[in-house]
């Protein structure tokens, strides 16, 4: 098995081999498959990530999310191992960070226990899915600090594979879409 810095390295190439307007394209069908997914449906608080441009598109959906009535929290990286949450308000309310992630300004949410959902990025999925992000550690760190919403990690078809390296501190998803 490939080690995790292989296995980015790999995936970083697949995903090269698309355009932006491709990787755009690809995602909607996996962002139609999450607005019909009924626990998006019955959740009021929802943590989603504002993609990059690497990644599932998730802009649309967040305010989409937002204006439908949803809570919807974003994840605002504080330090070099620690991210908080923070609720989206509206585009106005984004400021870039050092990663070139747009962040929403507001005060942290502190009530972690109300977020319901979870949808997560990441550069490779299993089928038993495990997750392997970008190397930082940041969603591993912070996904046990709420148990109780259900994960969702979404990805492209070719960032799914059948096996993916799993270290005891890497953190599972509930389903992969």
């Amino acid at each position: 098995m490939q080690t995790k810095k292989e296995l980015r390295k790999e995936i970083r190439a697949r995903k090269n081999q698309f355009t932006q307007a491709e990787l755009h394209e690809l995602s909607s069908p996996i962002i139609d498959k999450l607005l019909a997914h009924p626990k998006l449906q019955e959740v009021s608080t929802i943590m989603l990530y504002n993609s990059l441009p690497d990644e599932v598109n998730t802009h649309k959906l967040i305010d989409l999310m937002a204006s439908s009535g949803k809570k919807v929290l974003l994840p605002v990286v504080v330090s070099d191992t620690d991210m908080e949450v923070r609720c989206y308000t509206g585009p106005a309310d984004l400021r870039e960070s050092s990663f070139h992630i747009m962040e929403p300004i507001g005060e942290p949410f502190t009530e972690l226990s109300k977020i319901e959902l979870i949808v997560v990025p990441g550069m490779s999925f299993d089928e038993h899915c495990n997750r392997l992000g970008r190397g930082r550690g940041y969603y591993d760190r912070f996904l046990p600090k709420i148990p109780q919403a259900y994960k969702i990690g979404i990805c492209f078809d070719f960032q799914k594979l059948p096996d993916i390296p799993f270290d005891p501190t890497d953190f599972k998803v509930d389903e992969v879409l």
